[in-house]
């Protein structure tokens, strides 16, 4: 098999037409290409008036050495890579049932792959259901109303239920672990699209399909879940081993490998944590605004005349500036053709994510434009940069008449560093409601003078993007964790062993994919240590684990 990567061709080419860009790459004759299968097909736009989609497939030849030898040199004719992922092993009698906390993309990855190898995992939520939690997220969008244990940070499926269900990431991934994540998610009920189109997304009423999904098969492989398990409490023993997690009922639950996949909102599980004295670390995240345009505005400045094609949908953006103050500031987290969402898990805060179902057709595009924090930002302990969120959200809840409506401003008034008194054609997506202000008294001045820099810079490159009336709505804080729970190369945290941090929360991931990914590679971690054989990669940083011997 050989994959052939950059076949261009025109937006609305015939079926065949892939076929013969095959043929002509390769220099082979019509029969002897047995199959081929596309593996990715995205678009290069950036000549509006020729669009072209742009393919990578592998290929099956009769005859495929001498198809090789006759496209030596040419960097996008190579064998197929490998993507079936492979359980490292299996046990028919493990010697105990390890714990994941979380249910998010990370925990229910790492419960997945320790079902399949036979561990039988715990799973404890401490959130509800996930329809059950749908409700109680709405309870919030229609009528303010909190449940600080069930919304949308809290409760089966994670924070990401709750976006725009993107699946695409950055990551280095050289065994094909992203592969393996996607390949799960459409057995669970994803559509099959998402394991060949460049910028696969799900939306979240699928999303919720896929959650169940996957809780049926780990419940088939004899995994268990609880939810309205928050965790409180870790038990040590003499040497800082982990023996074990306590409820919040005050019951405990006895293990020797726990897996955090806690997300970046479980702010009081942090500082249970920082208390027991595991190792922390703050990190850098961001803080901003979401901002909104009219989505047909976006798809004519990225489409032009192609705007509205069905292969195309609806226009995103990737911006980044590097403002004259010192400040980075970019586009986070785009959801075309979605809302943006009301994403608080604490009284007396405002919060704000995007979101978009799958066929992202509703009126306004929104991302968030945020602004680059690091640690010098907010000195303090391992925990400053939580209480620095905190801040920020407070004083949101202010701006915004403490009633869980969220201050706005418009892009026009930023920009004239002023105060909106009122808005204009575009109107705000967030629920429950909204309520003119100024984003000077909801964010650092810093990260307002960049971002009021940054959008007239972004103007240049999408025309209409500083148009008076776009929205802007505050703020914008969970882009990332504040705070790293150190491991180790074996998985294990670097003074609390059996404790294996991971995903977003624990500062490994961002991102519903690579959270994902990061899932499987703690889940082999704990495998080896509950089995006794060694890690034989790094994954320190999330580099991956490989091999087990």
């Amino acid at each position: 098999m050989l994959r052939l990567t950059e076949l261009k061709l025109p937006l609305d080419h015939p079926p065949e037409a892939l076929r013969g860009a095959i043929l002509v790459r390769l220099g082979v004759a019509a029969e002897d290409l047995l199959s081929f299968t596309v593996v990715r097909r995205g678009y290069d736009a950036r000549r509006r008036s020729a669009i072209s989609l742009v393919y990578a497939v592998d290929a099956s030849l009769r005859d495929e050495a001498a198809a090789l030898a006759h496209c030596a040199g040419n960097p996008r004719v190579n064998p197929a890579p490998g993507t079936q992922y492979r359980l490292p092993f299996h046990v028919d009698f493990p010697p105990e049932r390890p714990v994941v906390v979380g249910t998010g993309p990370c925990g229910l990855m790492a419960a997945l792959t320790l079902a399949q190898m036979g561990f039988r995992p715990l799973i404890l939520e401490r959130g509800k259901l996930v329809r059950e939690r749908t409700r109680d997220t709405w309870g919030l969008w229609r009528r303010g109303v909190l449940d600080p244990e069930s919304n949308v940070q809290f409760g089966e499926g994670g924070a990401g239920t709750f976006s725009d269900g993107k699946l695409y990431s950055g990551i280095k991934d050289h065994r094909g672990l992203g592969r393996r994540v996607l390949t799960e998610f459409v057995e669970a009920g994803a559509p099959e699209e998402i394991l060949w189109v460049s910028k696969p997304h799900i939306g979240t009423f699928r999303l919720v399909t896929v959650v169940e999904g996957i809780r049926a098969k780990i419940e088939a492989l004899g995994g268990e879940y609880r939810f309205g398990a928050r965790v409180d409490d870790v038990v040590l023993d003499g040497q800082r081993r982990v023996r074990g997690v306590v409820l919040a009922d005050g019951s405990e639950i006895s293990a020797s490998a726990v897996v955090l996949a806690i997300g970046h909102s479980a702010r009081d599980t942090f500082g249970m944590l920082h208390r027991r004295g595991v190792h922390i670390e703050p990190k850098p995240f961001s803080v901003g605004v979401r901002i909104e345009h009219p989505q047909s505005l976006i798809d004519r400045a990225r489409f032009g005349g192609f705007a509205g094609h069905p292969l195309l949908g609806a226009a995103d953006y990737k911006l980044v500036h590097h403002a004259s103050n010192g400040r980075s500031v970019y586009s986070f987290c785009m959801c075309p053709g979605g809302r943006v969402v009301a994403a608080t898990s604490e009284a007396g805060c405002v919060a704000t994510n995007g979101m978009s179902q799958y066929s992202r057709a509703e009126f306004n595009a929104n991302a968030g434009i945020v602004c680059g924090i690091t640690p010098a930002d907010y000195p303090g302990d391992a925990l400053a940069g939580v209480a620095y969120q905190q801040e920020w959200e407070r004083r949101a809840f202010e701006a915004g008449g403490r009633s869980y409506a969220a201050p706005v401003q418009t892009v026009g008034d930023l920009l004239e560093g002023q105060a909106s008194r009122a808005l204009g054609s575009v109107v705000p997506s967030y629920k429950p409601g909204v309520a003119v202000a100024d984003m000077a008294a909801c964010l650092p001045g810093f990260a307002v003078e960049a971002i009021r820099e940054a959008v007239g810079r972004f103007a240049r490159e999408i025309p209409g993007f500083a148009m008076h009336d776009a929205v802007l709505t505050g703020v914008e804080t969970r882009t990332s964790s504040p705070i790293r729970i150190v491991r180790g190369a074996d998985g294990h945290s670097v003074n609390t062993p059996g404790l294996f941090p991971a995903g977003e929360g624990a500062g490994y991931a961002g991102g519903i994919l690579s959270a994902g990914v990061d899932g499987i590679r703690v889940a082999e971690a704990v495998a080896c240590c509950l089995t006794g054989v060694p890690v034989v990669e790094r994954m320190t940083r999330g580099e991956g684990v490989g091999v087990y011997g």
